[in-house]
């Protein structure tokens, strides 16, 4: 008996892109059925109402969802740029604020040297910067930068705020340190303005720590001395100029001997916060040349 032979079948299939175009033209013949045919009276209405409404209704909300989404998504990126824009204005125009914040503080020192140099105009004078201080809250003994080669020398005084600070007591070609008057080694011969008196302005930081200094051998025999009054360095000192301000008396006792009378001085000078100050070109000793 012969072998039968068997024919293999073949699955019938179509091609992807005749698939495409098939189902491309049955969606525009139900497009165009819709278009051209009045649904609403036809069986299909049922079928039209459960599907394809609905249906259009959902693709309508989400395309209308994300046309906002994306409307925000592009307003959130333009808020974000703008953002970023005030941001970098708002720190360049902090350094600028900063930037004039401090040229007015120095324009505001240098104005108060101006003052203070036509006030003592009879003196020759150049103004410096502190560079360092020693330790604690006061400048009770600090460095500016100018010395010699600015023709500094010992024992010229310093003053700032419109009073004495102290006077130098080292120095180097560009440098010198000066001792201030509330230093506890530091004693000023003044006067009372008012009356003429002479008394001892003595330092002390002990006191300082209450805004004021000390003086004492005060010979007020007449009482004429009253709180208030200005002290200012007097013509019998050896290392001050004479008829610099030091201070106001703010308060009087009398010592035990009752001849004498000593007391507190609110010095003129903010030693908490000195950052210029004017040194006078001539010392005590020079003053007659």
């Amino acid at each position: 008996m012969s072998p039968v032979a068997k024919r293999k079948k073949h699955k019938f299939s179509i091609p992807s892109k005749y698939l495409l175009l098939i189902l491309t033209c049955v969606c525009v013949a139900l497009m165009a059925f819709t278009f051209f045919t009045d649904y609403s009276a036809t069986p299909l209405n049922k079928l039209v109402g459960y599907v394809v409404v609905p249906f259009q209704d959902g693709v309508s909300r989400i395309g209308t969802w994300l046309s906002v989404r994306i409307d925000e998504l592009g307003e959130l990126r333009i808020i974000l740029e703008e953002n970023q824009k005030l941001k970098e204005q708002i720190d360049e125009l902090t350094v600028q604020n900063t930037q004039l914040q401090q040229d007015k503080y120095e324009l505001n020192n240098l104005r108060e040297l101006y003052r203070l140099d036509e006030q003592y105009s009879g003196y020759e004078k150049v103004g410096a910067r502190i560079i360092a201080r020693d330790s604690g809250n006061w400048f009770h003994a600090f460095t500016i930068n100018k010395g010699t080669d600015d023709g500094l020398a010992v024992d010229m005084n310093v003053i700032a705020d419109g009073g004495l600070v102290g006077r130098i007591v080292d120095i180097g070609s560009n440098w010198a340190k000066v001792n201030a008057i509330i230093n506890d080694n530091s004693n000023v011969s003044g006067m009372v303005l008012a009356s003429s008196d002479n008394l001892m302005v003595k330092g002390s930081l002990q006191l300082m720590a209450e805004g004021v200094i000390g003086f004492g051998q005060l010979n007020d025999s007449q009482n004429t001395v009253e709180v208030g009054d200005k002290v200012v360095t007097s013509n019998i000192s050896d290392k001050y100029l004479p008829s610099i301000l030091i201070g106001y008396i703010s308060e009087i006792t009398q010592d035990t001997n009752n001849i004498t009378k000593s007391g507190k001085i609110t010095p003129a000078v903010d030693f908490e916060h000195l950052e210029e100050v004017l040194v006078i070109l001539k010392t005590k000793q020079k003053i007659g040349d």
